[in-house]
């Protein structure tokens, strides 16, 4: 099977703010990953849900991963601030280390990842 043929639906575009961010739980070979899918404008990208430094999830809410003025991803343990274009942490216990990026496709409206399926 392709990748193109293994890409799964996680949401449409629309479904996301702008900027706005969503959590997904996906069913992977490996078990359960929870990740999470940042849109600001017409870009997107996905993280594991995962922060570098206490290797808690990042959202103070369900489906809030951004701080308060939309521009950086925010770990609701520490408020460690990450950028995010590349997940690279700019304030905080982490500053340097990054989150790990998913893997996302944006066809037709829909956001899709070849990870996982959704549960």
């Amino acid at each position: 099977m392709t990748e193109a043929e293994q890409r799964r639906r996680l949401c449409r575009l629309d479904d996301l703010g702008d900027p706005g961010s969503r959590g997904f739980s996906l069913r992977t070979a490996a078990g359960l990953q929870d990740i999470f899918v940042v849109r600001r404008g017409e870009h997107i990208c996905a993280y594991a849900n995962s922060c570098p430094h206490t290797g808690g999830p990042l959202d103070w809410q369900p489906h809030q991963f951004l701080s308060l003025d939309g521009d950086l991803i925010q770990c609701a343990t520490h408020l460690a601030l990450f950028r995010i274009d590349d997940g690279r942490c700019v304030a905080g216990p982490c500053v340097g280390r990054t989150l790990t990026p998913v893997p996302l496709a944006l066809i037709d409206g829909w956001v899709l990842t070849t990870v996982g399926e959704v549960v």
